[in-house]
């Protein structure tokens, strides 16, 4: 058994019910909990969220997919001429025809109503499993080493998993000697329909990881506050990875009644990249690193 095998054990067997040993055939449970069974090697892989593909990229296995979803489309490493697959409606048939040893998919495929995209999939005989949102960096961790090991690549996830501990070590070591920790919001949709993330989520856990207080804290998960909510809680800093408007950072500064906010009023309002914030994979490393700069400059050598 490889060194991850060991480590992936130790860390989700009791709470999953996941032996490496069992890999690639017998039944696991996944990362929602699910029961599912697999009947040999996994040659061929379905992806449907680009968290999970950029994944099975980063092991080395983009190899083995043999469709993605659509946003998975400006992934650096996959294969060219892939089929696009829609998120929340994948062409069943188009599947189905191209023989997947597997399908990959998210807690975010399954429609508003709950309904399961893939279950007459599942009841064709192809596996699904399903990696849940994750609510913090670990939980990615643990996602990494759940799909290593469905792919047998535990030394590759090992690797994943050391070098982005070690970007985030290296990012996050000055936060001891914070004295005064900043509070931030970060918005991931803009006015009149804004949309952050409080706790059990890893938007939040990195927001604690730099060392900044969340203003939502007190609030779980997808969080929809109206703007008078942030104006009276009045964030030191403000960070957006909205990237489908023009200029996000100047209609939050322009937005009625936020000049009184002290993010506003001392210009710190910026822009993270969308895709490395919204991802649960090792490519968040990219956005923790602009929110460290962002709220603590002057710890990262920027004044």
């Amino acid at each position: 058994m490889s060194r991850l095998c060991i480590v992936a054990t130790i860390l989700i067997t009791l709470t999953f019910g996941i032996s490496c040993d069992r890999y690639p055939a017998g039944t696991i449970t996944d990362r929602a909990g699910r029961q599912v069974t697999l009947s040999g090697p996994i040659y061929r892989v379905v992806s449907t969220a680009p968290s999970n593909t950029e994944i099975i990229v980063d092991l080395g296995m983009a190899h083995k997919l043999v469709a993605i979803d659509r946003h998975s489309a400006n992934i650096d490493g996959i294969p060219e001429g892939l089929p696009l697959l829609d998120f929340f409606f994948p062409d069943a048939e188009v599947i189905l025809g191209l023989r997947p040893d597997i399908i990959i998919a998210s807690g975010h495929n399954p429609t508003g109503a709950g309904d399961d995209p893939f279950r007459l999939l599942s009841e064709a005989g192809i596996p699904v499993v399903y990696i849940s949102m994750s609510n913090s960096i670990n939980d990615i961790y643990i996602d990494i080493a759940f799909i290593a090991a469905l792919l047998q690549a535990e030394e590759e996830g090992g690797q994943l998993i050391r070098s982005m501990q070690t970007e985030i070590a290296e990012i996050t070591r000055m936060v001891p000697y914070i004295e005064n920790p900043r509070t931030v919001y970060f918005e991931i949709s803009p006015a009149p329909e804004m949309m952050t993330f409080g706790r059990n989520s890893f938007i939040g856990d990195m927001i604690a990881a730099i060392g900044g207080l969340n203003i939502f804290e007190d609030e779980s998960w997808l969080v929809t506050p109206g703007a008078e909510s942030v104006i009276a809680r009045n964030p030191d800093v403000i960070l957006t990875n909205v990237n489908w408007i023009d200029d996000p950072v100047g209609e939050i500064k322009t937005r009625p009644g936020f000049n009184h906010i002290g993010a506003v009023a001392n210009n710190r309002v910026y822009r993270i990249d969308t895709d490395s914030s919204v991802r649960a994979s090792a490519r968040i490393v990219l956005a923790l690193r602009q929110m460290a700069l962002a709220v603590y400059p002057e710890l990262h050598g920027w004044q």
